[in-house]
């Protein structure tokens, strides 16, 4: 019997931990699907409902281009929201499309079916070991921290390199060291390694240069495609980015924080109000306190719990005066219109830190 193929979306650099640990649990062919294009976006809008959310249609588009280079194997993780049932609707397109394949949701309306997940493992690999699986989860879980953690630092300081994409060629050496990782410990010294020559990489940062926080909706945050490269636009004009949202807050400290940020925030925001909604909110009320420049909420198109809060988002800058830019992505925006927009928010930060 031959091997299955088993593909799945992208999410910004986090194909290459999923990537790790498939090809360490199961007897399978992992296939990492193409890059995300305009012929991927193109893909998924033609046979998506018109009015879904944006991360819909990229992954579709990307299962479909995964499914036409013989993969017979898609995962998906659900989310706290619409995307959480993604699984059903994304599934019946592709059988209505005539391609054959099994569908594998890890998460599903924001649970996880441990039984059921382990029954379709052991149909493509009969030898799934379920001790050597959680081994390799845990390892892949400390790569991820290992990854975020690097990627907060660059965050901010790639503003202001001397050299320019020293911060990305660096962080790109850590990533294909990292697939080489064997155990715990080879995994902690390579960290060690390249994060000591990550931060020996020569900036020129101002004492008091302009910083903003990014939130908003997960995918649009996490996929530079999906934001058209938001932070590298705002580094380019020297500015300290911070976001919250990474897979490592998501899988692990999410379930705790939110319930921080309700407090925090407890004059705006008293209930959850799906996905990062309400983390959004208590970050907005952080950030206009501790004396960023400005804010930057950004979602896809449809994104019905960051809609719900962005009157709110509102608010708590019109009551603190920190400025703030909403920007909606979707398969037909303009690339040249968002960083039009970034540049006049930029040139306003300017004149009023000026003032």
């Amino acid at each position: 019997m031959p091997k299955k193929t088993i593909s799945f979306p992208h999410m910004g650099n986090y194909s290459i931990p999923v990537e790790y640990l498939l090809r360490h649990i199961i007897d399978a062919n992992i296939m990492v699907a193409p890059k995300i294009s305009a012929r991927t976006i193109e893909l998924g809008t033609k046979h998506s409902p018109e009015f879904v959310c944006t991360p819909f249609k990229y992954t579709l588009g990307t299962f479909i281009e995964a499914l036409d280079l013989k993969a017979d194997v898609l995962m998906q993780a659900g989310g706290g929201c619409r995307y959480g049932y993604y699984s059903e609707l994304q599934n019946q397109i592709l059988e209505d499309l005539g391609y054959q394949f099994t569908y594998i949701n890890l998460v599903s309306a924001g649970k996880t079916d441990i039984r059921k997940i382990y029954k379709e493992f052991k149909k493509i690999d009969p030898h799934f070991h379920v001790l050597k699986a959680l081994y390799y989860l845990f390892l892949t879980s400390k790569m991820i921290k290992y990854m975020d953690h690097v990627d907060d630092y660059i965050r901010m300081h790639i503003g202001f390199e001397v050299e320019k994409d020293s911060f990305i060629n660096a962080n790109q050496k850590m990533l294909d060291d990292f697939k080489k990782a064997k155990n715990f410990l080879s995994l902690h010294r390579m960290y060690r390694k390249h994060f000591r020559n990550i931060k020996k990489i020569p900036v020129n940062k101002p004492d008091h240069c302009f910083k903003i926080g990014v939130i908003g909706e997960l995918y649009t945050l996490m996929e530079p495609f999906a934001n058209y490269d938001l932070e590298m636009t705002l580094a380019k004009y020297g500015i300290e980015v911070k976001r919250y949202t990474n897979a490592h807050y998501l899988l692990f400290e999410k379930k705790r924080e939110v319930k921080k940020y309700l407090r925090y925030a407890k004059e705006y925001v008293k209930y959850r109000m799906g996905a990062d909604a309400a983390d959004n909110i208590g970050r907005t009320k952080y950030l206009c306190t501790h004396h960023y420049d400005g804010i930057i909420h950004i979602k896809s198109s449809f994104c019905t719990p960051e809609i719900g809060a962005m009157p709110i988002i509102s608010k708590i800058c019109n009551h603190y005066d920190v400025p703030v830019l909403f920007l909606s992505f979707d398969a037909n925006t303009s690339k040249v219109g968002i960083e039009t927009r970034l540049e006049a928010f930029y040139d306003m930060i300017e004149m009023r830190r000026k003032k």
